[in-house]
């Protein structure tokens, strides 16, 4: 595709179609193809909202055609223009932890007001998280699917997917409307989550997670990869620290991700309307003055025990139970198993 379009190949003869790779059976698709798996998806394409976009139309988002293997077709569901946009990829594990969800919505929430389009994979956990997180305030997310659109996976994810498409986003996969969810079709749609994105940022991930796989696209696709830390006893922080150490980049906020993008302009603008939800709901909600600030300071998003806070602040027992109590009155706290964290 790279080098001939259908036109020159519609013109060659057998020995041409040979000379550049072509095997007897290819040649004999090539020359009469099987409709039987056309005119479904043709007859799909015709449906409102649903579209077929190929590798050679203008509108072919320029970041996946630049990687190896750019998918020759993309069925979208929603809207096509979303994928030209600049796009985040948000992603990680399915079985993922309170503190994992805690920042998937919060990141994809700070970034979608920022201006991006949020992309992941649909999956349960960390990627089922970012869209949701998305779509309650309006923003715009593309899922991309490991299946064909007709064949929402996961089943529980239906839903999701429909309030994606209602916000204005996108479903897209490269597999033919009626193929349905394989295994093996999973490593391969995570190019395409990373071929999309100007970067990849990886929430929470085991050794083994499927997330790596998309990293290691990302990087050979000479994109940035970021990832979140954790807690170094849960497993499913093991992934994300592996790619810090091997270079990714350690993300604590926003800034972190925006200052090291040079292809996204910092001045790009996010649509009025999620501009004006974001300055709304700033304005319903006057920062709260903290009683205990010192107290405060040393209770982050991770859970922390009495005896380490008493460690950390110096205070006894009974002026630090005193002090936990109203911060969690003020709803910046909250205490679960004996441990402290913040809201």
């Amino acid at each position: 595709m790279a080098q001939y379009s259908a036109e020159q190949l519609s013109e060659f003869d057998a020995a041409e179609w040979r000379k550049i790779g072509w095997n007897d059976q290819q040649i004999q698709t090539w020359l009469n193809p099987n409709m039987r798996y056309l005119e479904p998806a043709l007859r799909w394409n015709e449906q409102p909202e649903q579209h077929i976009l190929h590798y050679r139309q203008e509108n072919y988002p320029e970041l996946l055609k630049q990687i190896h293997s750019a998918p020759p077709l993309l069925f979208i569901k929603g809207n096509p223009e979303l994928l030209t946009q600049p796009q985040i990829a948000i992603v990680g594990s399915r079985n993922c932890s309170d503190y994992g969800e805690y920042w998937a919505k919060h990141f994809a929430s700070e970034l979608s007001a920022t201006g991006f389009v949020i992309t992941s994979g649909l999956a349960l956990g960390i990627d089922g998280f970012c869209h949701q997180a998305t779509v309650e305030q309006q923003g715009q997310t593309i899922a991309v699917l490991g299946s064909g659109l007709q064949h929402i996976y996961p089943a529980r994810h239906k839903k999701l997917a429909r309030r994606i498409i209602e916000t204005n986003g996108a479903l897209v996969s490269e597999f033919f409307p009626t193929h349905p969810p394989i295994a093996e079709n999973f490593p391969r749609r995570n190019r395409i989550i990373s071929g999309l994105s100007l970067a990849t940022l990886i929430v929470e991930a085991t050794e083994r997670s499927g997330s790596l796989i998309t990293a290691r696209y990302a990087l050979e696709q000479n994109r940035e990869v970021f990832a979140i830390p954790g807690n170094i006893q849960n497993q499913y922080s093991q992934g994300c620290h592996t790619l810090i150490k091997q270079g990714a980049m350690l993300v604590e906020r926003i800034s972190d991700i925006l200052e090291n993008l040079p292809h996204f302009s910092i001045n790009y603008r996010p649509p009025a309307k999620v501009r004006s939800q974001v300055q709304t709901a700033q304005l319903a909600a006057p920062e709260v003055q903290v009683s205990y600030p010192e107290l405060y300071k040393h209770i982050s998003s991770l859970p922390i025990s009495i005896d380490d806070l008493i460690n950390a602040t110096g205070l006894n027992v009974n002026e630090l139970l005193v002090q936990l109590l109203e911060l969690e009155l003020q709803n910046l706290i909250c205490q679960q198993n004996g441990l402290y964290q913040r809201n």
